[in-house]
């Protein structure tokens, strides 16, 4: 029976990707596969008697509480120019310099990240805000495009990221399957705190390689910035850089601060988060009655949308319990040569692939629920398993054709800038990526040594 669980993945793949809206595909077609299998007695419709726990666990998740308060700030501080600001603000510090106009945006897309933690809303941002300055200063488009998609990718890994929050949520309900599929009853879990701690190295060693890279462009390629030349130093006006700076830099303090010190849980900071955001678009004049509505609009759509897949994710998984999805996993994982690593390869390269065609949220909800149990029980770290799939997932938000960062970037372009151009300036990026996951391969301290310092 086993095998009915890989049709019913695969259908929900196809229908998808044929592309029908994502909670009903996933509840509709669990659904529909669930009353066929059980008019032919393969199927025990006791296991859909325990949706309505799963969903009250949701209403009730205090953890998840938090994606409706990050996504308000997120969508807050784009709203309230906050990007803009600082972006006028490091071009003035670094524009005299070659690349330095580049260095500006990865810096730039790294505070946006850490302030908004939605990837799209910073590659619009700063495609709308930094490519036309970029291409008018002689940027090889390629280089232009391609530090703009990966650093608005930073959003998937710098905390306070959606992504994490998710992932925590749903790795800890893998952690704790995981225990009692092995017979231990233990109340320690992984949380969303610990995703956020563990991806602050990972998360500023890539900042710090797109920089390098950048630098060396500078060096070794300077025709890549053919009129970037450096120019007549200018008066750096100090109060409009600390006017620019020091508000999102004392909200990331506040929110990460405070998990970072035992102070508060995510979703305490998160509100915090949301206020501190309101109180930035005050002080700086942009928040009157119509923004606040566009912003309130824009947050419940993209909280239905999560919360609405999480429903649909929750029938799939009942119903490929049902027919031995998880049986049929564990087995196959079993057999692969290479044990621990050869199942992580595998997940790796399967999750990768899935970022072409699926949103990290259905893949979060999807395939960490199937995999996360398994993998969790063979050993894997947790923390370090969350920050892997982070990045994996942030690279196949770069990778041609179907990356999401080149759509959102592509939406905003110019004409002139070909899509071509796009595809091979995210490549080193890519490269940088897969570098970075090498190295947590290799080293999964990065991930995991400051958790344990902070909270052992």
């Amino acid at each position: 029976m086993e095998f009915l669980a890989l049709i019913l993945f695969v259908l929900v793949c196809l229908v998808l990707m044929l592309g029908y809206p994502v909670a009903y595909s996933l509840a509709g077609t669990s659904l529909l596969f669930a009353c066929l299998c059980w008019m032919f007695g393969v199927f025990d419709m006791a296991y859909l008697h325990a949706l309505p726990s799963r969903l009250y666990g949701i209403m009730t998740n205090q953890t998840l509480l938090a994606v409706p308060l990050f996504v308000f700030m997120g969508v807050m501080l784009e709203k309230s120019r906050v990007a803009e600001q600082l972006l006028t603000a490091m071009a003035q510090l670094f524009g005299r310099y070659r690349a330095g106009l580049a260095i500006s945006v990865i810096l730039v897309g790294m505070l946006m990240a850490a302030s908004t933690g939605i990837v799209g809303a910073t590659v619009v941002t700063m495609g709308l805000l930094s490519l036309p300055s970029m291409l008018k200063r002689g940027y090889d488009p390629a280089l232009a495009t391609g530090s703009i998609c990966a650093t608005g990718t930073l959003g998937q890994i710098i905390p306070p990221s959606i992504a994490l929050v998710l992932l925590g949520d749903v790795l800890s309900s893998a952690y704790q399957q995981a225990q009692l599929d092995m017979g231990i009853f233990s109340p320690d879990s992984v949380s969303v705190g610990d995703l956020f701690v563990g991806a602050i190295i990972p998360g500023l060693m890539l900042v710090g390689m797109y920089l390098l890279y950048v630098l060396g462009m500078g060096l070794f390629r300077p025709q890549a910035f053919s009129r970037d030349t450096p120019g007549p130093a200018e008066k750096l006006r100090l109060g409009l850089l600390l006017r620019a700076l020091l508000p999102p830099l004392m909200l990331m303090v506040v929110v990460l601060g405070s998990i970072l010190l035992g102070l508060a849980t995510p979703t305490e900071a998160a509100g915090v988060g949301a206020v501190g955001a309101i109180v930035l678009a005050v002080s700086s004049r942009e928040l009157n009655l119509q923004r606040l509505k566009e912003v309130m609009l824009s947050t419940t759509k993209v909280t239905s949308m999560v919360f609405l897949i999480l429903i649909g994710a929750s029938v799939f998984s009942l119903v490929f319990r049902g027919l031995g999805g998880e049986t049929l996993i564990e087995d196959f994982f079993a057999g692969l040569p290479g044990g621990v690593v050869g199942a992580m390869m595998l997940v790796m390269l399967v999750i990768f692939l899935l970022g072409f065609i699926l949103d990290f949220i259905e893949i979060t909800f999807v395939v960490v629920p199937i995999v996360g149990p398994v993998l969790l029980a063979m050993g894997v770290d947790p923390v370090w398993l969350g920050i892997m799939i982070a990045i994996n997932l942030q690279t196949s938000f770069l990778t041609p054709p179907f990356g999401f960062a080149l759509f959102y970037l592509r939406g905003v372009a110019p004409p002139e800038v070909r899509t071509s151009d796009m595809y091979r300036g995210v490549v080193p990026f890519i490269g940088i990526q897969l570098m970075l996951l090498a190295m947590l391969a290799l080293w999964p301290e990065l991930a995991t040594w400051l958790p344990e310092v902070l909270y052992n």
